[in-house]
């Protein structure tokens, strides 16, 4: 195991390459190389880079440095957390701005100087693991914006939940609100994890509670959520998503499963699960969404959880059929008046994002 940082080295001369290998390996860094353009790709796919030292010329008889520009640009789409630093013998001050213009965290003129390549390189690295940690910390704090209070409670209902990303971001989402006449409450987790699997669920939110005049009307959201996540979404992303709403007046429970890990509904020392009713959100534009009912009385639970719980099966309850150990554990929980949200995460050892709600009607 080792914590040096690695560095890879764009150019079309092997001698440079060379040079370059022998440079960062005095530097105390583990470098690779590559001799075009389509190599630091391939390389780039394969291995995770601290920085990368591009040439922005490849052919002989060209000064442009629209083949490093176009290199350029691609690694910083693909790979917007690595520093990428130019340079070529052809140096001119506008290629220089245009460069870093673009996304070049800065730029070395041929011939280089060994001791501004290194310095070049280790500042690079460090701004951008500096700015990488301030948009992190923001994200994270625009993320738990969008999520309401832990614990609270709605028309009818007393909720309590466990929200645990498995990294600096989550792709569960979560929410409780009142409408008015009854409480909306939903558990989603998008295809995923990390800040891609993030920005997703925000999109979602954003859809479902900009569509909070529906929320009454199970179906009816789904329905717009899905047509809203499947155009704003590249075709392999989905979702599954619980949503429900449940009137005190009438205690009923209206709801949709589109897709999504069977939540239990504790009632009479009995465990029952509301299976999907619908495909995932996002798979298909116009499909189809069918809402179904149940009602409850006083006292019952009703614990939603996402796949880093149903999927994560604690030794005790090895051997047991796929995620019923949720069941059994959350009715043990529950008999023992201890708080289920905080036991079922608990029990969930995952490296996914893990998130349990629980309602507690009154």
């Amino acid at each position: 195991m080792t914590d040096k940082r690695r560095v890879l080295v764009v150019d079309d001369q092997p001698d440079i390459l060379e040079a370059f290998r022998l440079l960062l390996k005095g530097g105390g860094y583990l470098a690779d190389t590559a001799p075009s353009p389509r190599r630091a790709f391939e390389l780039a796919a394969e291995q995770t880079y601290d920085a990368v030292v591009i040439d922005m010329n490849y052919d002989r008889d060209t000064t442009s440095g629209e083949e490093g520009l176009a290199l350029l640009d691609g690694l910083h789409s693909r790979y917007p957390d690595t520093a990428v630093i130019a340079m070529t013998g052809w140096s001119s001050i506008e290629l220089a701005v245009e460069s870093i213009r673009r996304g070049a965290a800065d730029f070395i003129p041929k011939p280089w100087e060994n001791a501004r390549v290194l310095e070049a390189i280790q500042d690079a690295i460090h701004h951008r693991r500096h700015q990488r940690g301030a948009e992190m910390a923001l994200a994270r704090r625009v993320q738990r914006r969008l999520l309401p209070a832990a614990r609270g409670s709605g028309p009818g209902v007393d909720y309590d939940c466990v929200f645990r990303p498995a990294g600096d971001l989550g792709g569960d989402l979560w929410n409780v609100f009142s409408t008015g006449s009854g409480t909306a409450f939903l558990l989603g987790d998008i295809s995923g994890k990390g800040t891609g699997a993030a920005l997703m669920m925000a999109t979602l939110q954003a859809t479902i509670r900009g569509s909070e005049d529906l929320a009454c009307e199970p179906a009816r959201l789904a329905s717009r959520a899905n047509g809203l996540f499947y155009r704003s979404t590249a075709p392999e992303h989905f979702a599954t998503v619980f949503f429900g709403y449940y009137e005190p007046a009438t205690r009923v429970v209206r709801y949709v499963n589109c897709g999504h890990p069977a939540p239990v509904l504790l009632r009479g020392g009995v465990a029952e699960r509301l299976d999907a009713t619908s495909v995932v959100l996002g798979a298909f534009e116009n499909a189809p969404i069918t809402e179904t009912a149940v009602s409850v009385g006083a006292g019952d639970r009703l614990v939603l959880f996402s796949d880093g719980v149903s999927e994560a099966t604690p030794a005790a309850f090895v051997g047991s059929e796929d995620d019923t150990w949720v069941s059994t554990h959350a009715l043990g929980l529950l008999a023992k008046n201890s708080k289920i949200a905080e036991g079922l995460a608990t029990a969930a050892v995952s490296d996914d994002d893990v998130t349990v709600l629980e309602l507690c009607f009154v």
